[in-house]
């Protein structure tokens, strides 16, 4: 689903390189954790998959599509891909319900905007929030509504930057479990940043970058039910 071969970054005309020769692969329906330290390029290389930036050398396919020369990248982000990020960036003014549909307006009518954002939080767990606002709700919660945002276009593939790293260890095990389920049940391909070694083995495989590069091997996660 995700290939990504001999990529490179650079910022500031070539002095910083975020990523040097960069090859990975994830298949459809795993849930792979990408870890590393702080500035060892694991956000940049989640943007490139999501054609948020490009890289400056090397190829990145999702699906087939090359992501790196598409010609409107809104499109791709908008069907293929959904994000979920460590600060949910729900918009307070909004319940949950009218956050979930925001993906969706100009692409289906109100009613099915409606219809699907009320299943979509159902199936998170907030059947009983729709018309909270974000202010209103546990962090847990606004991580809940930020992943049923995510998932508005059905997208093949979910890239998550961190999404448990502003939740205390229980709520952040919630989530990872609300992932592995859409993994299982979805058969939704995810690529999950993280530095928790906790939330990492509960991926199919992990990751390890480290200034810039892919410092080993892949590894099996623990394979646990969820």
């Amino acid at each position: 689903m995700i290939e990504v071969a001999h990529v490179r970054k650079y910022f500031e005309g070539g002095r910083i390189r975020a990523l040097e020769d960069v090859s990975l692969t994830v298949a459809e329906g795993e849930l792979v954790a990408l870890t590393g330290a702080s500035g060892s390029g694991k956000s940049t290389l989640l943007n490139l998959i999501g054609a948020l930036d490009r890289p400056d050398e090397g190829e990145i396919r999702v699906g087939g599509e090359d992501v790196a020369r598409l010609v409107d990248p809104s499109r791709y982000r908008a069907e293929t891909v959904g994000f979920v990020f460590q600060f949910h960036s729900l918009i307070a003014t909004l319940s949950a319900l009218e956050n979930v549909q925001i993906p969706m307006f100009g692409m289906t009518a109100r009613s099915e905007r409606d219809h699907r954002a009320r299943e979509l939080l159902a199936e998170v767990g907030l059947a009983a929030r729709f018309g909270s606002y974000p202010p209103t709700l546990s962090g847990g919660e606004r991580q809940r509504v930020a992943i049923a945002r995510a998932l508005a276009n059905d997208p093949s593939v979910l890239l998550a930057d961190e999404p448990t790293g502003a939740l205390d260890s229980e709520t952040g095990a919630q989530i990872v479990a609300l992932l592995r389920r859409l993994r299982d049940e979805r058969g939704t391909t995810i690529l999950l940043v993280t530095n928790d070694d906790a939330v990492a083995a509960q991926a199919d495989r992990v990751l390890r970058l480290r200034d810039g590069a892919l410092s080993e091997p892949a590894t099996a996660g623990l394979q646990q039910q969820p």
